[in-house]
């Protein structure tokens, strides 16, 4: 466990994170952050590098008659992407297929819905042939940042990093499974959840978003 937690704040962490990651500004990375927490976090590496700076929103797709029972999961992109969850798709019956592209259909114009409240027209920014770096202020059951890889994984990037502050050891060592490499401050057992190692862990608001976002135009060319 890292001796710098808690964090002072979201803005903090991040600073740290971009130092430790400073290996990849030759690339011209793409940061992506999971909102809303995950912004002031990726807002702080972006600016380091100057680099780009766009979210990567998640929506669970859920059972019939059950949806906190996710059956899989549609990620936001210039390509939307659909993660499913093959055993739990058996689970759903003959008519499991044309449910899920129903079910697809309602999030993803849930997920463009949140995109224009917080980017208005602005497209995603396309992620294939790049370095991506996914940003969340911390990780717990690892299930929603689990998704947003596999997702981002599909629509095809060179090189995909994951950088949280914080994570339970056990849950970093599966997401490190899922990307090409992963960088995490601090891993402390035991873990109780993300916000005992901030010392503010004050909700970031749909503001405050929207004004680190317009914050990053013009940086390398977003």
């Amino acid at each position: 466990m890292s001796p710098l937690t808690p964090f002072a704040s979201r803005s903090e962490a991040g600073k740290l994170l971009a130092a430790r990651l400073k290996h990849l500004k030759a690339d011209s990375p793409l940061v992506l952050a999971l909102p809303r927490g995950g912004v002031p976090v990726a807002y702080e590496i972006a600016r380091a590098f100057g680099a780009e700076l766009d979210l990567l929103m998640v929506r669970k797709l859920g059972a019939p008659g059950n949806p906190e029972f996710a059956i899989g999961a549609i990620v936001d992109g210039a390509d939307p992407q659909l993660v499913v969850n093959p055993d739990a798709m058996s689970l759903i019956g003959p008519n499991g297929a044309a449910y899920l592209e129903r079910e697809r259909r309602i999030q993803l114009a849930e997920l463009e819905r949140r995109r224009r409240a917080y980017l208005g027209e602005r497209q995603p920014v396309p992620i294939t042939g790049r370095t991506v770096i996914i940003v969340d202020d911390g990780v717990a059951t690892g299930a929603t940042i689990s998704a947003a890889i596999r997702g981002a994984r599909q629509a095809g990037p060179t090189r995909l990093v994951l950088a949280v502050p914080v994570a339970p050891h056990e849950t970093a060592r599966q997401l490190r499974m899922l990307c090409d490499e992963l960088v995490v401050l601090a891993l402390p057992e035991p873990f109780i959840s993300v916000g005992q190692h901030y010392r503010d862990f004050t909700q970031t608001s749909d503001a405050e978003v929207i004004r680190l976002l317009a914050l990053t135009r013009g940086w390398a060319g977003s």
